[in-house]
């Protein structure tokens, strides 16, 4: 497994998800550097052979998780995770989120909300007095007349503009694409939530409320904060 770039911050946060975990827990793993060092550990704690089985939101994560020897399950209406363990690009207050900037976000959502338990692994310095200050709201949606949902988006959000790499629009691993979008300063987020998940065209977005159980944000100086809602 390639070595991500070492981060003292990422490193305390990956340590304390990874002493979080106990034999026979199926978990959810989304995706994001933390979680990609927290597979990094459990590899290296349990010798190839972790004693859980996972679901995976992302290909790569699956990948990674391959390479520590994790037993992938899936989700197949019978499983219920003990806890989903991913990442975030900014942390709200109440543990409100944004997840998206890695383009797994309706797949990390949907192992979210098949888990127990949430725990957030991420560092401090991603913590925000409101979501949006330094991060884009990633809206996932359809390709099929994408213009027309975004015109659509554009009557509650600022601005809205595709991802794109350098040949052609970002595709999740769903095959849609993702319009970045800025969040208003002010006003009701949990009613922006849903006025986005209701509007046509719109498969997902990156707002997490209401979802997470605990924040492990790891300090540039090794030390952990736990948070709670």
């Amino acid at each position: 497994m390639p070595q991500l770039e070492p981060d003292p911050a990422r490193e305390a946060a990956a340590r304390a998800t990874v002493e979080r975990l106990e034999a026979g827990m199926t978990i959810g793993l989304g995706s994001g550097r933390a979680v990609w060092r927290a597979i990094e550990l459990i590899g290296e704690r349990f010798g190839g052979r972790p004693p859980f089985r996972s679901a995976f939101a992302s290909e790569r994560t699956r990948e990674l998780a391959a390479a520590a020897g994790i037993e992938s399950v899936e989700l197949d209406g019978s499983v219920r995770l003990d806890v989903a363990i991913d990442g975030a690009d900014e942390v709200g207050p109440g543990l409100g989120l944004i997840k998206g900037g890695g383009a797994a976000l309706l797949r990390e959502k949907i192992v979210v909300t098949a888990a127990e338990r949430f725990v957030v692994v991420a560092e401090a310095r991603k913590r925000v007095d409101r979501l949006g200050q330094t991060f884009k709201l990633p809206v996932e949606v359809v390709r099929f007349g994408w213009q027309d949902t975004r015109r659509r988006l554009l009557d509650l959000l600022p601005a809205a503009e595709p991802r794109t790499s350098p040949d052609a629009l970002v595709l999740t691993d769903e095959g849609h694409y993702l319009l970045d979008c800025t969040l208003p300063a002010e006003g009701d987020l949990d009613a922006l939530a849903e006025d986005l998940k209701a509007t046509v065209g719109v498969v997902e977005h990156g707002l997490f409320l209401g979802l997470a159980s605990e924040a492990l944000l790891g300090t540039d100086d090794g030390e952990v904060e736990v948070l709670t809602p």
